[in-house]
């Protein structure tokens, strides 16, 4: 039995909730916790064919600011309107793996080997998941060891980018979840990206890291990835209840202004629980506000 799997049975997969317990919506035309209109976001068309893919990275060199829950949850909203969809896991952590009940040190194939074995082919490490149209490329510990060998590799900025070329074509989204950190990793993955999601903890602390990590996609914008942008700032772990919360909101708005999503992801026990289960929100739990707010987050990135 997996370590995981034993993890799991010892917590307890939580039982998955009822219609009873799922949260009320918001109300058509609110404000919202940014304080301004919601802005009208067109319903995503359907696609004729699938690919080239936008690849969208998911950064903030802080940790436990709800990046891997949002790379998987936002994935999984993306594949309901039609999207093609496939998450790389770019941390040695493996968190993203684990989310969707992944037992990552048991895997003989993942990014690492992707990057070490040049000649071994893309698709062989691309695993499917429990969500139709969202697929995984996992990572393990073994990633940590890349770092090191890329440090003296020549162009070793563009290896993800290398290495998931042959596959985007078969996707419409590649969603990278970067370590938190600003190391080689992360620059590989801001290299490659088309646009940066950056989730943000509504805390103080959180606000003062996202300068620095602007000012390190404005130099990789520079030196490596003219087409690099900012696709949005995710506001997670919102608490209107509190008067910090309320606070932080209000600066991330007045400085970045429309960069900011409208879309707020609200601290709830719902995304524990998916962890858990290693499923996303939205089939957790699909009439949930957690899961409404990524469908609606989904609509805002593609319309970006």
């Amino acid at each position: 039995m997996s370590t995981w799997m034993s993890a799991q049975q010892s917590l307890g997969v939580p039982a998955r909730p009822s219609m009873s317990d799922d949260e009320p919506d918001a109300e058509d035309g609110d404000a919202g916790p940014t304080g301004r209109p919601r802005r009208a976001v067109p319903q995503p068309v359907e696609l004729e064919r699938h690919g080239p893919a936008r690849v969208v990275a998911m950064c903030n060199q802080k940790g436990g600011v709800g990046k891997t829950t949002s790379a998987i949850n936002l994935g999984a909203a993306l594949t309901e309107y039609g999207r093609k969809v496939l998450l790389v896991d770019f941390d040695p952590q493996g968190a993203l793996s684990v989310g969707l009940g992944i037992t990552p040190h048991q895997l003989e194939r993942t990014i690492y080997n992707l990057i070490m074995e040049r000649s071994m082919p893309a698709e062989d490490a691309v695993l499917a998941t429990c969500v139709e149209g969202m697929d995984l490329l996992p990572s393990n510990i073994d990633l940590s060891a890349a770092e090191v060998h890329l440090v003296t590799e020549v162009g070793r900025e563009q290896t993800l980018g290398r290495t998931i070329a042959p596959l985007l074509d078969r996707y419409d989204f590649v969603l990278v979840d970067c370590q938190p950190s600003l190391g080689l990793l992360t620059v590989n993955a801001l290299a490659c990206a088309d646009g940066v999601v950056i989730p943000l903890e509504c805390e103080f602390f959180s606000l003062r890291g996202v300068a620095l990590l602007i000012d390190t996609i404005e130099k990789v914008r520079e030196r490596l990835n003219p087409k690099l942008k900012i696709t949005g700032i995710l506001a997670t772990m919102y608490d209107p209840r509190t008067l910090h919360t309320r606070e932080v909101m209000s600066r991330v708005v007045e400085a970045f202004g429309d960069t900011v999503f409208d879309t707020v992801i609200n601290r709830t026990v719902r995304f524990p629980e998916t962890t858990v289960a290693g499923e996303p929100i939205t089939r957790w739990a699909p009439k949930s506000a957690g899961a409404n707010a990524y469908r609606a987050l989904a609509r805002e990135v593609i319309a970006r």
